[in-house]
């Protein structure tokens, strides 16, 4: 298994009140699976991916990773498990403005001390991977918004990771653009990469193998059309 939580919850404090955002949430996902996680907004859907993501952990439950034990982790152990295991991809791309395709996408390689040149020919063949292998030394002003979305998804395949965590990657893109970012984020899991996508969107949704859908901070069993949802 390579991702697995169990009896999830987590409750925030607003003053003295506390306020329950996470209900006994258990996930688990095999390698090479293709999982979608579907609310609206306030369902809970966000802080799940940030503690999948280790950006955040829960108030009570386990978590492990790639066979790492999430919670009671350092938070370097946390920050090694973010470079090495967990490939984002976000809505708003977040690449580095004055930076080349090229450039943003070695980061996460600079972080892990790659050297130079390994960094390079690594995030070339990222890029080449998400089909902007003639666009290495465009700039994020120079691209479309779906080429920033594909600089971003190589630069989240970069390390290769043990997941793939994309949050609403077709958010900010046109109905064309988010369709092709669709079918590459299938061609990358016909390869063996393991998905796990959060959006509200069925039409993003319906792409996974496995939708989950989440409402009031629980799963509910609400599988989406044309989809056989096995609960986690």
């Amino acid at each position: 298994m390579i991702l697995e939580l169990q009896h999830i919850d987590k409750t925030y404090l607003q003053g003295k009140m506390e306020v329950p955002v996470l209900r006994d949430i258990s996930l688990s996902v095999e390698e090479g699976e293709y999982v979608a996680i579907m609310g609206p907004s306030g369902s809970g859907k966000t802080t799940l991916m940030n503690i999948i993501g280790c950006l955040d952990l829960p108030t009570a439950g386990t978590y492990s990773l790639a066979g790492e034990r999430v919670i009671g982790s350092s938070e370097s152990k946390l920050s090694e498990l973010r470079l090495h295991s967990i490939g984002f991809v976000f809505q708003s791309f977040h690449l580095l403005p004055r930076q080349s395709a090229l450039e943003n996408v070695a980061l996460p390689l600079l972080y892990a001390g790659v050297p130079r040149k390994a960094r390079r020919e690594r995030a070339v063949r990222a890029l080449e991977r998400v089909g902007l292998g003639e666009r290495v030394d465009f700039k994020p002003n120079q691209l479309s918004g779906g080429q920033c979305q594909r600089v971003a998804i190589a630069r989240a395949i970069v390390n290769n990771p043990k997941i793939l965590l994309a949050d609403e990657p077709t958010g900010a893109l046109d109905s064309q653009s988010g369709r092709q970012i669709m079918e590459l984020f299938q061609t990358l899991n016909e390869e063996g990469v393991t998905i796990v996508m959060i959006t509200h969107d069925s039409d993003v949704a319906n792409h996974a193998k496995r939708v989950l859908h989440i409402r009031d901070g629980r799963f509910a069993e609400q599988p989406a059309s044309g989809q056989t949802e096995v609960m986690a």
